[in-house]
């Protein structure tokens, strides 16, 4: 059995969480003297068939690296829902931390259309642990 990573978020940071109940539930458990976790349905993970494959994560590489696949969702789609739910909560979350839970797809997509990562989106993606911790600079 391994061993749970502490996580180190900001205190005192809204808190905001894809739909998805793993993402809230991640989130509210590394909250350490934070308030409610809010949700959003900007924060989800690309969209795409409920279907088992076993070269899922070949092909989520892949994605993230830009390859389309049929019937997942666009990867500009998923950077605008992205950044205008970042832009709703940075806006309310003022001065203070916005602390976003989210998926891994998702985020990286993100992080790549706004060059805010050096390495491949599909190396970076890969890297990722669960569950991790990205700080991203808004300004």
């Amino acid at each position: 059995m391994a061993a749970a990573r502490a996580l180190s978020l900001p205190l005192g940071g809204r808190l905001v969480a894809s739909t998805e109940p793993k993402a809230a539930e991640t989130l509210r458990a590394a909250a350490i003297g934070g308030g409610p976790v809010l949700q959003d349905a900007g924060f989800d993970e690309v969209r795409r068939p409920h279907e088992w494959r076993d070269d899922h994560r070949e092909r989520a590489r892949a994605y993230v690296g830009g390859a389309t696949h049929p019937g997942w969702e666009p990867q500009p789609h998923v950077a605008a829902r992205f950044t205008a739910a970042i832009a709703r909560h940075a806006a309310l979350a003022g001065a203070g931390p916005l602390v976003v839970g989210t998926h891994g797809m998702a985020l990286t997509t993100w992080l790549a259309a706004r060059s805010l990562i050096t390495d491949p989106p599909g190396a970076f993606w890969a890297a990722l642990t669960f569950p991790d911790v990205v700080t991203v600079d808004l300004a």
